[in-house]
């Protein structure tokens, strides 16, 4: 999972980013509001976790402005002022949920790991496609009823897999997803860890169950629908202009 973490304030945003990388989570972090509506523009995140104070807007400001943008990405708010006409604005904005700036820190990647889980269209903690079944909190994997060892990035592999099944996923989008463009390894390497899935489950008797296309990337396809055909590759955004920013 990646997301984006609007915060000016070194401590608390270094404090986070270590929080969210502790449960493999890729934390990218920036300081102002005006430099995440050009990120979100051109990368891919599974969500934002921003200040409702920033020092060049104020957050419910930010969220509106990617609403209108027609941004869908998933949006938590941080909230340090015990206000609450700050937290309806911030909602009616189009946040997705507002919580306390100084929240348990397992109960806010709970939450964090449920907003993407329904914007996913998954509402339980669990997803589950044919003789598959992976637990988002407890990271356990089982198959036909077996249990499966998954290393953290095979087990990430496969939740981005299930999480957009039907949906080819490039090898290119499967290593932003990993790795944040942070020390990103040779592109092959997605061979190598889906190889190696592909062998675990394949001693549970699941032989296909993640589908190579060739010359595109792989893809989990929904196991009721049979052969439905995969819709077309995910790739990020491409990036109009290099940007610098900040990563704790």
């Amino acid at each position: 999972m990646r997301v984006l973490l609007v915060e000016h304030r070194t401590a608390p945003a270094n404090s986070l980013a270590a929080s969210f990388r502790s449960e493999g989570i890729i934390a990218e972090v920036t300081d102002t509001g005006q430099e995440a509506l050009e990120l979100v523009r051109h990368y891919e995140f599974d969500l934002l976790v921003l200040s409702l104070a920033l020092p060049d807007m104020e957050g419910s400001t930010l969220v509106r402005r990617m609403r209108t943008a027609g941004r869908t990405t998933p949006i938590l708010a941080l909230s340090a002022i015990r206000n609450p006409r700050a937290r309806t604005n911030a909602l009616a904005a189009g946040a997705d949920d507002v919580v306390d700036q100084d929240v348990d820190r397992a109960e806010l990647v709970a939450r964090i790991r449920a907003i993407v889980r329904r914007s996913r269209g998954h509402s339980q903690s669990r997803l589950q496609i044919g003789a598959v079944i992976l637990n988002l909190e407890q990271h356990t994997v089982l198959a036909n009823e077996a249990s499966i060892s998954l290393t953290g990035k095979e087990f990430a592999i496969l939740q981005l897999l299930m999480l957009r099944k039907n949906m080819v996923m490039t090898k290119e989008a499967i290593l932003a997803q990993l790795y944040g463009g942070m020390d990103e390894p040779e592109l092959k390497i997605i061979d190598v860890f889906v190889c190696k899935i592909r062998k675990k489950l394949a001693k549970a008797g699941l032989d296909d169950f993640i589908g190579t296309v060739w010359g595109r990337g792989y893809v989990v396809r929904d196991q009721a629908s049979g052969s439905a055909r995969p819709e077309a590759p995910f790739t990020p955004q491409p990036i109009e202009a290099p940007r610098r920013f900040a990563l704790a």
